[in-house]
């Protein structure tokens, strides 16, 4: 493994995490006519890839999940998706918290575009020792 796949690989992730986010921003408010088929957040589930040959770890997307958060039930009688008794369920997003979310993952992948940008320069000023 060298760096530049260690970083990609980290880059990735940040990514999915950036799109998970995005996700749950873009369903922040959605309106359903039931609690099961409320929008529920979704999550990015990370592992710890460690290559043996080299020593370095780096990290990989397991999988994304859903939150077990349960709907928001608001009563709007006057609400097309409104139930028997003039419920309605709206999505649990923290809009804060994923805004948060989608800023420590920018901060990351700006991280590994620096520690890219770093050794493409280490190695430019190594070949010109010579």
């Amino acid at each position: 493994m060298t760096l530049f796949t260690l970083a990609q690989r980290g880059m990735s992730a940040q990514l999915v995490r950036m799109n998970a986010a995005a996700s749950n921003l873009a369903n922040a408010g959605t309106v359903s006519g039931s609690e099961e088929q409320a929008y529920k957040p979704i999550r990015t589930v990370f592992a710890e890839d460690l290559d043996r040959t080299s020593g370095l770890a780096s990290v990989s997307v397991r999988g994304i999940m859903r939150e077990g958060a349960a709907a928001v039930r608001q009563h709007s009688p006057d609400h097309p998706l409104a139930d028997a008794d003039g419920d309605v369920w709206t999505a649990p997003v923290d809009e804060n918290a994923e805004m948060v979310e989608m800023l420590e993952a920018s901060r990351q992948y700006q991280n590994l575009v620096e520690a890219l940008a770093t050794a493409k320069q280490l190695m430019l000023d190594t070949m010109r020792m010579k």
